[in-house]
């Protein structure tokens, strides 16, 4: 099935999420397919969500009206979880955009999953791993704003030990890391690593898009932005520690990755 001809419904928790991400968020979405359907839940009689009354009308988002029938309870919750139920068996949807960081969305990802839809998540650095990892891709909503003219980081004096990168905030950009950095990561060395080894041909060479797409099934919120890159090949390139060679093939630029072999021992003279 062709990109352009995937239905995806957008589905918003706005109890949960800014108002200011949406706009990331549907250009985003827009690599995989069309939001054919987009509603966002809420209860629209609080002030808490007047930020949200300008994204409905300059995104064309459907409000759902969801009463808090009692205190301590999220009616919302359960209104977007409805409706998704009911959207699955009505339409002819490819696939559902879940946008919240609240875990009670788990099952119902998985749900909608094994009826054959994928679930893209959206949500904040908070979000607990069991909805992230329902999901077949996930993204933290503050990696939608890395570009492609995000500023390397200074490379880290050799004489000192390069300070630890903090923690992206929910708000911030995440911070460009560095080589010395993400050679330092190793939960994301591991993962490329198996990437490549999993892609690879009988040379060692690999598709980077295949690799990204490996990564991802292990991994659904591997995403080169979390380490302040707006592309795969670009924080390949950066770590300086595989092989990576460019070709093109239709006039667009292909990546492929090979994991560095060390060298042989020098061979050992008889006496």
């Amino acid at each position: 099935m062709s990109k352009d001809s995937t239905r995806i419904a957008l589905l918003i928790d706005s109890d949960n999420v800014s108002s200011e991400q949406i706009g990331h968020v549907l250009a985003e979405l827009a690599r995989y397919g069309t939001t054919s359907i987009r509603r966002m839940y809420g209860d629209w009689t609080s002030d808490q969500l007047k930020g949200w009354k300008a994204a409905a009308n300059e995104y064309s988002i459907q409000p759902i009206q969801q009463f808090a029938y009692t205190t301590g309870k999220n009616a919302t919750d359960s209104a977007l979880i409805i409706d998704a139920m009911d959207l699955l068996h009505q339409n002819s949807l490819d696939a559902f955009a879940i946008v919240s960081s609240d875990s009670d969305f788990t099952r119902l990802a998985s749900r909608l999953r094994e009826s054959g839809a994928r679930v893209f998540g959206f949500g904040e650095r908070k979000t607990p791993s069991p909805f992230v990892n329902a999901c077949d891709a996930f993204t933290y909503l503050d990696a939608l704003t890395v570009n492609d003219s995000t500023e390397p980081e200074p490379k880290p004096d050799p004489v000192k030990k390069p300070a630890q990168t903090p923690a992206p905030t929910n708000t911030a950009t995440p911070k460009r890391f560095t080589s010395t950095q993400l050679r330092g990561d190793t939960r994301l060395m591991n993962l490329l690593r198996a990437g490549i080894s999993a892609s690879s041909d009988d040379d060692g060479w690999a598709n980077l898009s295949a690799v990204g797409s490996t990564i991802r099934k292990q991994s659904p919120d591997f995403d080169s932005r979390n380490w302040g890159y707006a592309k795969l090949g670009d924080l390949v390139t950066a770590v300086d520690y595989f092989q990576v060679k460019r070709g093109k093939t239709g006039g667009a630029t292909t990546f492929s990755v090979k994991i560095k072999t060390a060298g042989k021992p020098p061979a050992t003279k008889k006496k």
